[in-house]
């Protein structure tokens, strides 16, 4: 029982490790970034109120940034959880487009299904769509030995015209540019339909799915034994595999749950904003961001909530910022300032070397008394 609490104890403490660099990092980007907005000739409180006030300012505005932050959650997990099997998923973003695909065609294929059964149809198909497409890469490592990155970069360009395929030949709406509509039994719950304060905004039961999918990640990555052998196959392969853990097994597995992650942020987008999919001409960027967001929250499943939820309130608070004279290209620079501060650990860096003098200055204290 005690072990069990020290282990506890010292899970939240590496948690909390985890989680409180990247937030003074964030909090001294924007500092930073109030400095360069004053370069530039604007005022910093100005840009940063309309920063605010355009994602947080209303409930509406509120409810429209976590449309922004669902998705983000989900391919930061993506890219978060294969990295803690040392893994470098690229490919959230094609993960994401096979994810939506299938959603779509389940969505408007199957009629008169209750609401619920297909609802779950969906993101069951977005789901294991993007784990299979995740698995492919996770298989070529484990059994080719071809370099992930790689492989991940050109399965999200297969993935996009694949899906314009798809689009354009298989659930094209006749002379558009897009797929058919779902059913409206396929769509997800808006809070607004009921909770009248979220009246004007897209928010739908996606957001609180993301969350419990965030914290099902911690658990299996801290509480599982399986998680025990994703984070040992990250630390060191040689090792797990001398150790007995099948290091095959756990780089196609975490892949195929990396690659599920995006696969039904792709699904949730579709059975709760979208309703379709478009014929694209470029990357949707969401996993993309979820490089991002992953890196931000060194790419612990909590972390990437809290990151998720900052690049949201970038994304919708930019709008505000330029009808108050802002250049758009600002909130960029505060993205890259904060992706530079947390990559570079500076943070970190800073505080670590900090008390490591004081403890030698403790220690050479102590020599002189004694």
């Amino acid at each position: 029982m005690q072990n069990r609490m020290n282990d506890n104890i010292l899970l939240i403490r590496q948690t909390g490790k985890a989680i409180i660099y990247p937030l003074i990092a964030i909090l001294l980007s924007f500092i930073v970034g109030g400095i360069v907005v004053a370069v530039f000739g604007n005022d910093p409180i100005v840009a940063y109120k309309a920063l605010f006030k355009g994602s947080l300012g209303s409930w509406s505005n509120f409810g429209e940034t976590l449309v922004s932050v669902t998705p983000l959650i989900l391919t930061g997990l993506s890219v978060g959880f294969a990295f803690r099997c040392g893994l470098f998923n690229i490919g959230a973003e094609g993960q994401f487009i096979i994810g939506s695909v299938a959603a779509v065609w389940i969505g408007w294929t199957f009629k008169g299904l209750p609401s619920i059964i297909h609802i779950l149809l969906v993101l069951l198909a977005g789901t294991l769509a993007g784990g299979v497409w995740g698995g492919i890469i996770g298989w070529l490592k484990a059994k080719v030995g071809s370099n992930e990155v790689i492989n991940s970069i050109m399965m999200n360009y297969i993935a996009m015209y694949f899906s314009n395929f798809v689009v354009m030949n298989l659930l094209n709406e006749p002379d558009k540019a897009f797929s058919f509509a779902i059913q409206d039994s396929a769509k997800l719950w808006r809070f607004a339909e009921s909770i009248t304060v979220f009246k004007g905004s897209r928010v739908h039961f996606g957001i609180l799915i993301a969350l419990a999918v965030a914290l099902f990640a911690y658990y299996l990555l801290n509480k599982t034994v399986l998680g025990y052998e994703i984070r040992a196959v990250g630390f060191n392969p040689h090792a797990a595999e001398y150790g007995g853990i099948n290091v095959s097994k756990n780089l196609m597995l975490s892949m195929f749950i990396s690659g599920a992650f995006a696969g039904l942020a792709g699904a949730i987008m579709v059975s709760g904003i979208q309703f379709r999919v478009n014929n694209l001409f470029g990357f949707t960027n969401y996993g993309m961001d979820g490089i991002a967001v992953a890196l931000v929250a060194n790419n612990h499943p909590v972390g990437i909530i809290l990151s998720a939820f900052l690049f949201g309130v970038l994304q919708k608070g930019g709008p505000m910022m330029q009808l108050k004279g802002i250049p758009k290209e600002v909130v960029g620079i505060i993205q890259g300032i904060v992706i530079l501060f947390v990559a570079v650990n500076f943070v970190k860096f800073i505080i670590e070397n900090y008390t490591e003098k004081q403890k030698i200055k403790r220690s050479n204290a102590e020599g002189e008394v004694k």
